[in-house]
This record gives structure tokens, sequence and C-alpha cells, in this order.
């Protein structure tokens, strides 16, 4: 797969080759959504994956989105288009729910990164996280981890020992965020903030609500960002309402549990919800219990993927490609043996 095409098979750190890059998908439904994206389902081993991003879809002729710079320029209403991105979000992998027997289970390689940071954020289970930097952490339900990747980082996600002799379940979402150009190469980090780190509110009605991410609701998150950015979790009792941000240049919603009515819409999850401008001053209703992530900010441009690299230049791909083939990349301490292969 060429650094700057996004084809049909996904090329995935953790899964090898997912297939399931055409989701079912409904184009502009109500004056409020421009596309709600309900990601199939992928078995890898009795865990489940849902993609949302990136994702191609079949092309629709009224769609709003913009592929003037895409490679080839525009698409015909009888081609697949790709969805890159919501605001500065470029990748987004709803892992779980999955109930896991004594034994290993989900166990993730040593890979690299480059130009990008990590998100992960846990509903269910455990993460051991550990990178070329010498970071080691746990991740627990509600903590958030941060991975700038920079210049380029290696790690590695696997489950803590000890929870190897248990019955145990693991559900989360993991995000790539685009770093703006100017951050692209800057020296790679590495953030945790636990769930006590992170505003909450409760909202009339029953609501909760996180701000991982960013500013909103009059709460600002302490997790560094680089551009504008917004991942805020909302856990809704049945027929509480919440309305959303409308300071954002892109806005949407993924629904990880439950059924709520937006718009004109019911809609039952998993799905993610990209709104158009209008859609900002809609209001939110649960059916349900349910839970959704509020994800948005400013699009930062054009980027090209290959694997787990993502730039704003094509030339960065192409070394770091030869750089993870002839192993100049820094190793993991601890997990200096296994690494996941350049894929073809």
């Amino acid at each position: 797969m060429e650094s700057t095409c996004l084809d049909s098979k996904l090329s995935d750190f953790k899964y090898g080759q997912m297939d399931h890059a055409h989701p079912e998908h409904e184009f502009e439904p109500c004056p409020a959504i421009e596309v709600i994206i309900r990601p199939n389902e992928k078995d890898v081993g009795g865990f489940s994956v849902r993609r949302a991003l990136p994702i191609l879809t079949s092309a629709s002729p009224s769609s709003q989105f913009n592929t003037s710079s895409m490679p080839g320029g525009p698409t015909s209403p009888h081609r697949s288009r790709a969805r890159r991105h919501l605001g500065p979000w470029v990748f987004l992998d709803h892992m779980g729910p999955a109930e896991f027997q004594p034994g290993p289970a989900f166990n993730v390689r040593p890979h690299p990164h480059i130009h990008l940071a990590t998100v992960t954020y846990l509903l269910e289970g455990q993460i051991f996280h550990r990178d070329s930097l010498g970071s080691q952490q746990i991740i627990k339900p509600g903590d958030l981890n941060l991975m700038i990747a920079g210049e380029g980082i290696v790690h590695s996600e696997r489950e803590p020992t000890e929870r190897l002799l248990q019955t145990r379940r693991l559900q989360g979402l993991q995000l790539w965020l685009a770093l703006p150009e100017a951050e692209e190469n800057r020296a790679p980090s590495f953030h945790h903030f636990s769930q006590t780190d992170l505003p909450v509110r409760d909202l009339e009605g029953g609501a909760k609500l996180r701000v991982l991410m960013g500013e909103a609701y009059g709460m600002r998150s302490p997790v560094p960002t680089f551009s504008s950015t917004l991942f805020a979790e909302v856990e809704m009792p049945p027929q509480s309402q919440i309305n959303l941000p409308q300071h954002l240049e892109e806005l949407g919603f993924y629904l990880t549990d439950g059924a709520v009515q937006f718009a004109c819409k019911t809609i039952q999850s998993p799905a993610l919800v990209i709104l158009t401008h209008k859609g900002t001053s809609e209001t939110l209703t649960a059916l349900e219990r349910s839970r959704i992530a509020v994800l948005g900010g400013r699009h930062l441009g054009t980027r090209n993927m290959f694997w787990n690299f993502i730039s704003s230049d094509p030339r960065a791909i192409e070394q770091a490609k030869a750089r993870w083939r002839e192993g100049r990349f820094p190793k993991v301490p601890g997990d200096e043996i296994e690494f996941i292969p350049l894929p073809d």
C-alpha cells in the first residue's frame, strides 16, 4: 500500500489486514448530520475490533466529503471515498468488549510511530504500556494515556502478567491525533493521567461528563494538545439530554453503548456520527443507558498514512519505513526481543 493511498485493506499494527474498511454508512440523513458510520466488527481470535476512522465509503453524489486534496483529485459518484479525519483525529478503533479466559489474549508486540500522538482510553480491563523512552504504565478504566510519537517512538501493549491467570474483560478506545506540521518532529514523550486527574461534572438529568482532552462545558483537561482538540466522554441514563459544543471547526460523536435520538435520527451503537455546522445546535437525548465520546477540533490538512506512520510529508514515511526495516528505531526496554515486521 502506497503511503499516499488509503486502500480497501487497511494495514494495521495489531490485527493484520483490516478488510472491513467499507462500513455501513448513511450520508446526510438530515441537515444536522453529514454522515453516520456504523463500523463493521472483526473478530480477531475472540476479540472484536470496530474501526470508525479511517475508512472507505462508497461515494454519494450529494456527499459533502471533500476529496479534492486526495490522490487523484475528486472522486466520481461510482468510486469509493476515504473518510480520513474528524478534526485532528485520524484514527479511531473501538476494541472489545471482550471476555478472555485465563491465558494470553491481548498481546501487541513492539511497533513504531512517527508524527502523531496516540490516545488510549479504557472502559474495562487493563493494558500494560511500555515504550522506547523507558516508560512503563498500567492503564486502567478512566485513565488516559497520551504518547506523542514526534520524530519516532516504539511501544508495546500487553496485558499485565498477573491478570493472565484470571477471567477478565477488555474494552476501550484507541485514537490517533495528527500533529501540526511544526510539531511533527518534536522529541517523543509519554504522559499518563489517572481518572482523578481529569475534570468531571454531573449534569442536570443525571448525565456525567468528563473532558479528557481540550476544553468544553466550562472545564479544561490537563492533557496537553497542540491544536484545537476535543475528546469528552458522556455517560447518559435514559431520557437524559446534552447539548454539544459549538466552538469547534469539526465535531462528531462516537456512540459506544446504547441508543440516542439526535436531530432526525434514532442511532444505535456502535456508530460514529459526523455533524454539519447546523448539527451543533441540536440536543442529543439518550433513549436508554448510553455512552458517547464527543470528538472534534481543527482539521490540520492532508496527511499521508502507511501502517503506523502518519505525516504531512510522504518522504518522512519512506524514511520511517527504511528505519524500521533496518532496525534503526530504538528498542523498548524489557521488551526487546519481539517486534511487528513492516508490512508488504
